[in-house]
């Protein structure tokens, strides 16, 4: 998954402790200018590798897939003054990326003023780059509190794979669609939250011609009109018009789901109408208590009704085809 690798984000304090108690065991090992010498080169070190590789274990947003994307866009909240979602982050980022830049000039400049003059003089100079160390390192202390929390959100996100082909079961709650899904996948096994909703997300998997296929239900998101949603919901729908290859809507005609059945077309045709290029199937569910409805395809999991029908009908609509490489 796109974000399953980003490192643990230190806090500004905790750069500074470590990087000056380093600091203080490399000086013990040696004495005189060298081990002022190497006192600032570890303490300098510390805080400009361990800032530069929170920067490098982001991805670039730039080619990161448009479904992850519009995620991270959604979920990373804003942080004081600075805006939530990717430019947020970029920001951060770059403010980071700065600091360890800058604790390497730090390092730099200083180096020059321990050669070839007094103790005293040397431990002068090295306390002067140490202040100018924590003090970039201080600097950007909200940036890497940022970057933590929104680490620790985007590691939450369920690992739904953009490369795979994706089936995205929609429908009001209580028409079976997680009783579909566990029918068919192994889902109950690959349950995750989205950061937006107290809400789970199943993602199961079913395998058609050696090609893995996603069946994605997800409850919060595609469970009610649009005008219901707020707009981290409406953000996450956004990410999902990047991954859905079909959509089963799931409509029980019977409406002891407790939904009457205009309700539950009204949100077929709102999805119809947003999701204009992939195929939007409507599913009679709960088949075996009422067929009366125009549908795709009838389902009854009860009975087995249309149930492995109704997974060759997702893939057939999907119509995936493994890529092969080029051959001149």
């Amino acid at each position: 998954m796109t974000f399953e690798n980003l490192q643990t984000v230190p806090r500004s304090e905790e750069l500074i402790d470590q990087a000056f108690s380093r600091a203080a065991r490399a000086g013990r090992a040696k004495t005189g200018l060298e081990a002022q010498q190497s006192m600032l080169q570890t303490a300098a070190n510390v805080i400009s590798d361990n800032l530069q590789n929170v920067t490098t274990s982001w991805p670039d947003f730039d080619t990161v897939d448009p479904f992850y994307y519009e995620l991270a866009d959604a979920v990373v909240p804003a942080h004081g003054d600075c805006p939530g979602g990717v430019d947020g982050l970029r920001k951060h980022l770059s403010e980071v990326m700065w600091a360890g830049r800058q604790a390497g000039h730090i390092r730099d400049e200083y180096q020059p003023k321990l050669r070839n003059v007094d103790v005293d003089l040397a431990r002068k100079h090295r306390k002067q780059a140490f202040a100018r160390l924590a003090s970039v390192a201080e600097e950007v202390g909200d940036d890497l509190l940022a970057l933590g929390e929104a680490r620790d959100t985007l590691r939450q996100l369920p690992d739904i794979r953009p490369d795979e082909p994706a089936v995205v079961i929609a429908g009001y709650p209580n028409v079976g669609k997680s009783t579909f899904v566990n029918a068919v996948t192994n889902a109950r096994n690959e349950i995750a939250s989205y950061p937006f909703t107290t809400r789970q997300i199943r993602v199961g998997h079913v395998e058609r011609n050696r090609i893995r296929h996603q069946l994605i239900d997800t409850p919060g998101l595609l469970d009610r009109p649009a005008e219901e949603r707020n707009g981290i919901e409406q953000q996450a729908v956004s990410a999902l018009e990047h991954l859905a290859d079909c959509i089963l809507v799931f409509v029980d005609a019977s409406a002891e789901c407790g939904y009457p059945v205009e309700t539950q077309l009204h949100l077929r045709d709102e999805l119809k109408e947003r999701f204009t290029d992939i195929p939007v199937l409507t599913v009679c569910t709960k088949a075996d208590r009422s067929r009366d409805l125009d549908a795709d395809h009838y389902l009854s999991v009860e009975t087995g009704e249309g149930v492995d029908e109704l997974v060759d009908l997702a893939v057939e609509a999907v119509d995936w085809e493994i890529e092969l490489p080029y051959e001149g």
